[in-house]
């Protein structure tokens, strides 16, 4: 059984060692900050709902060749609001690691200053996206950087951050091995797997999108969870639309046996690799 079309990723929990470092950088690249309480933050679009959650632990390190975030992926409602993001990362210096055309989308590829890496994207319409099924059509491909600045140009007011509309549009993490990761996300959460980049990386989604969450293993085949209190994922959240669908995610976590236990309303879940899962009904 299929988890349920409406379901998507929603948020995300960062440990970062440094919450003013991350504050200041985080509004440098568009998202509006408000303190929850001593050394965390709620981070979204301005006037909107957030979506990013940070928890500050002095002293948290990145470690290397482990298992949690590849990186959160940030969905701009258009093109034309990734181009006038992407301007204005060029002008503040941001220093980028990777530009891609993955033929479904646009992306930027950067990281935040304790190593968590962060996509900035936007989707071509489906309609121009190839499917076999319920597969797509992905590759890597150079970004055509100069029609984007070209894009930001048609529009010269000055850049007021995160757009409207911008939310959380994928996770993309690190794990030990695919076929547990494919049996946990795939069989166990009911996604269906709509891309493979060989052995190394499976891609799942709800509704026929191209893709809400990622798997690879890049850092390592059997690489191990991170250390407690390190820098990086403390969780993310898949909403379903519904109790039913919330019920439905639960027998099957159970049927596959997948450990979880409720919090409040929500199942919290882990993948094979230790990633964090909360599984939350929408509101």
């Amino acid at each position: 059984m299929s988890i349920a079309p409406e379901s998507r990723v929603t948020s995300l929990s960062l440990t970062i060692s440094d919450l003013d470092r991350s504050l200041a950088f985080y509004r440098s690249i568009g998202f509006e900050a408000a303190p929850t309480g001593a050394n965390r933050a709620a981070l979204g679009p301005p006037g909107g709902m957030p979506f990013l959650y940070l928890e500050a632990r002095p002293g948290a390190l990145h470690p290397r060749g482990v298992t949690g975030l590849f990186h959160f992926a940030v969905l701009h409602p258009d093109r034309a609001a990734l181009a006038r993001a992407f301007r204005h990362m060029v002008d503040a210096r941001i220093r980028f690691t990777g530009f891609a055309d993955h033929l479904v989308s646009e992306a930027l590829y950067f990281s935040d200053p304790d190593g968590n890496g962060i996509e900035y994207y936007r989707d071509r319409p489906r309609g121009q996206w190839t499917r076999h099924g319920v597969e797509v059509k992905m590759t890597t491909d150079p970004l055509d950087l100069d029609s984007l600045l070209a894009e930001a140009a048609i529009a010269p007011e000055p850049w007021q951050g995160l757009e409207a509309g911008t939310r959380l549009g994928h996770m993309h993490l690190h794990v030990a091995h695919i076929r547990p990761a494919e049996q946990f996300y795939h069989d166990a959460l009911g996604f269906d797997i709509t891309c493979r980049f060989g052995s190394q990386a499976s891609f799942y989604a709800a509704g026929g999108y191209h893709h809400h969450i990622a798997t690879n293993t890049w850092a390592g085949v059997g690489a191990p969870p991170p250390p407690e209190g390190a820098a990086g994922l403390n969780e993310f959240t898949i909403e379903v639309p519904n109790d039913a669908a919330l019920r439905s995610a639960a027998e099957r976590l159970t049927t596959h046996g997948a450990s979880f236990r409720q919090d409040g309303r929500d199942l919290l879940t882990e993948d094979p690799s230790r990633n964090r899962v909360r599984i939350s009904p929408a509101a």
